[in-house]
């Protein structure tokens, strides 16, 4: 038997450790431009350090979340786009920070791939951290895995970590009545939900990322992946000038999901559907895909991002705060007792 002298090495097996060491470099000036009260600001440690007593907090409660981007990323591969992911992965996770009356406090990523492309890997990194900066928290730390055989050709996945601070007695949600007032945020698009379905729309209809955008001006790509609204800072001042109960970030399961996980048991919310116009990408869906109207209402934010639960005497100074902070807020229904469904949808079709 002939004996195999071929040398093996990391590299020969598939992993570049010093593409990876180029990628630390080259995203260090990024990191370093999300640095905020609190963290030390070091990157390159087996760990990062947060001090919430130094950001300000007497008493903190701190909350923290995890989420992806899902199957939008395949259109950002197909498009060969990639700094846009990044922001939907810092909004899906600091969306769900704030809900509960918290504050960002920080942020980790974990990028994996099958062979480390460091140019897509630092557009990916760069939208993270706009969306650090836009929601006001700092990235600590993150890490990079090249695995190859695990991932196909130029296939990459994200997770992303976020952990905030509220203060003991400012937990939300808390005092949801009856005759609050729901206020809902515009949503920038489809956010980072349905994408399945989307490509499969998409698929249907026999068009290209590269095509234009039957519902706007751009190319379909460019369409598809505008990045989640990050409503973190508009909603913390909303919060601060007092009268707001409860927050829910409308992601997967829409309104009829994610609505009922801030209601106590004997509250519903009712809601007209024809408080504010959907946006043209979702009209494009459903018709093109023949998509039923209850899957378009579980599967879609269909418009509204965020919902707020306010007192009523409130919800019109709420209202001018949010939108001078460049929110479009609309009054879409109110809090009611409940008989029978948490969520009510009046006016939207069977």
């Amino acid at each position: 038997m002939s004996q195999d002298d071929t040398t093996l090495t990391y590299r020969s097996a598939g992993v570049d450790i010093d593409a990876g060491n180029a990628l630390v470099k080259a995203i260090g000036p990024l990191v370093k431009a999300t640095s905020r009260t609190g963290m030390d600001g070091n990157i390159g440690g087996f760990g990062g350090v947060f001090d919430p007593k130094a950001a300000g907090y007497d008493d903190p409660l701190l909350v923290a979340a995890n989420d992806g981007v899902g199957t939008k990323l395949k259109v950002a591969i197909d498009a060969g786009r990639h700094d846009t992911v990044g922001i939907d992965l810092v909004a899906m996770c600091v969306n769900d920070l704030v809900v509960q009356g918290a504050e960002p406090l920080f942020f980790l990523d974990y990028f994996a791939t099958g062979a480390l492309d460091v140019d897509a890997a630092k557009d990916v990194i760069a939208g993270i951290a706009e969306g650090c900066r836009i929601a006001g928290c700092g990235l600590l730390g993150g890490e990079t895995a090249e695995m190859p055989g695990l991932y196909a050709a130029g296939d990459y996945d994200l997770a992303g970590f976020a952990v905030g601070a509220v203060e003991r007695d400012g937990l939300l949600p808390k005092d949801v009545a009856e005759g609050d007032v729901l206020l809902g945020l515009g949503s920038s698009g489809v956010h980072s939900n349905g994408y399945s379905l989307v490509r499969a729309v998409v698929e249907k209809a026999g068009l290209e990322f590269s095509d234009s955008a039957p519902f706007q001006d751009d190319t379909l790509g460019e369409a598809l992946l505008e990045p989640t609204r990050i409503y973190v800072k508009s909603v913390l001042a909303a919060i601060a000038d007092d009268g707001v109960h409860a927050l829910a970030h409308i992601t997967g399961g829409g309104l009829p999901e994610n609505l009922p996980r801030v209601l106590p048991d004997n509250l519903a919310a009712e809601i007209d559907v024809s408080s504010w116009q959907r946006p043209a990408v979702f009209n494009w869906l459903q018709e093109t895909g023949n998509i039923p109207p209850d899957d378009m209402w579980r599967t879609f934010n269909c418009g509204i991002g965020m919902v707020l639960a306010v007192a009523e005497d409130r919800a019109k100074a709420l209202t001018r705060l949010l939108e001078a902070r460049d929110e479009t807020v609309f009054m879409i229904g109110e809090i009611v007792p409940r008989d029978g469904d948490a969520v009510i949808l009046k006016g939207a079709p069977a």
